[in-house]
């Protein structure tokens, strides 16, 4: 929870018609969504602006791509002045999952190098570490984090694993599964300082964090802008600094595969470029709406709501302590305890959201750490209170059933 924990319901936002801020989304209005952290949500006007591009493209697509390369370095400059980063450093991805692919491809690691890794990291990228550690005829480290961990302990939690073989060090920014922080900005300077590249993923910074580059010593890092930056899908950044950077190539070989980073990034065949050329049209929404630090100030005020209003309601049936304090906590994002039962690991925390949405009607996210399963809050501005309020009253009750519907089957003979 946020050291200034929020007890009233915050005002819904509104658009500048006095319209409810939803109304400038294509969401279903038969579903609650209480998922944005998973795969962001578009504005209309973002929409709109694709078509028009995607439309222009189709009309005349042999002018269309010789002039894309230019329309998408001027992209580059609107989008790392978001990120408050050079645009020289920065080249268009479709996710921070490729991102850290085109990381993966480019190292040519010495003979049975360590790749350092937590238990907090995202899964796929994760088996892109391992699939590389193979190249090497290496292996992957993980360091252990606890969920309360501070910065200090998570600080040397990860060190720890660090050596004369450590090739890489791949850290989260904003853990995906546990809503937490990482001290990336002290993990990188100690690796630097002892000659290890930094991977650092930042797939939820970018709108959530006001400056998420700032402070921060890394080789790479990647962050989506599609996630709280609400840019079509997929848009996400590489950004890269020093030497390392010019082994950087994009997944697809192009003509442009002799200019330098992030150049060549910028032609890729006949990529549909449409979502980069729009996400500066998402941001500006945002802007121009409300300000981006009403928005975050918004987003953080509401998660913290809703998870006291969701963790009371679950305390009932469970007992537990359903708010979870993290060590390094993050704005807009919390997590709140399930019951036993409940998203003991991924496969079932999936399986719960599939069905909370097919049964209950409401996008959410559970997911598990440590064979605990937990609600993941992430909110937007098209969110209010009252969508916290529904899942507590209609949702928490059917959880409580499912829950020991589940533990009553695993203590059966």
């Amino acid at each position: 929870m946020s050291e200034t924990e929020v007890t009233t319901a915050p005002r819904p936002l509104l658009l500048a018609d006095g319209r409810p801020a939803d109304r400038a989304w294509s969401l279903d209005p038969a579903l609650k969504h209480l998922n944005h952290g998973s795969f962001g949500a578009v504005p209309l006007v973002a929409q709109e602006h694709q078509a028009l591009l995607r439309a222009e493209m189709e009309r005349s697509p042999v002018v269309w791509f010789p002039a894309l390369p230019q329309r998408l370095a001027a992209t580059r400059v609107e989008l790392a002045g978001f990120l408050r980063a050079d645009a020289g450093d920065l080249a268009l991805v479709p996710n921070a999952s490729a991102g850290t692919s085109v990381v993966y491809s480019a190292l040519d690691l010495p003979p049975r190098s360590e790749i350092v890794v937590t238990d907090h990291g995202y899964g796929a990228v994760t088996m892109g570490a391992e699939r590389l550690a193979r190249r090497s005829g290496g292996r992957v480290r993980t360091a252990r984090v606890p969920l309360d961990a501070d910065e200090d302990q998570a600080y040397e939690a990860v060190t720890a694993e660090l050596g004369d073989a450590t090739g890489l060090v791949v850290v989260d920014q904003i853990t995906s599964a546990t809503a937490r922080r990482l001290p990336v900005e002290r993990i990188g300077a100690e690796a630097r300082r002892r000659g290890i590249p930094v991977l650092v993923d930042g797939a939820h910074a970018p709108g959530l964090l006001e400056e998420p580059l700032a402070g921060a010593t890394y080789d790479f890092w990647t962050g989506n802008l599609h996630k709280w930056g609400c840019a079509p899908r997929g848009t996400a950044a590489l950004i890269a600094r020093g030497p390392l950077r010019e082994r950087l190539h994009p997944l697809i070989d192009s003509w442009a595969a002799a200019d330098p980073f992030p150049d060549r990034f910028d032609q890729q065949g006949t990529v549909d470029a449409t979502a980069y050329l729009a996400a500066p049209t998402s941001l500006s929404f945002v802007e121009h709406t409300w300000g981006w630090a009403t928005a975050r100030r918004y987003m953080d005020d509401l998660v913290d709501y809703g998870a006291r209003v969701i963790g009371a309601a679950l305390a009932d049936p469970s007992g537990a302590d359903c708010p979870v304090d993290v060590g390094m906590p993050v704005p807009g994002m919390r997590l709140v305890r399930l019951p036993d039962g409940l998203a003991a690991d991924r496969i079932e925390a999936d399986a719960l959201r599939d069905r909370v949405a097919r049964e209950l009607g409401v996008e959410a996210a559970f997911t598990s750490f440590a064979g605990a399963g937990y609600m993941r809050l992430s909110a937007h501005v098209y969110n209010t209170a009252a969508d916290y309020e529904y899942f507590a009253e209609e949702c928490v009750p059917v959880l409580g059933t499912w829950a020991r519907q589940s533990t009553g089957k695993r203590s059966a003979p």
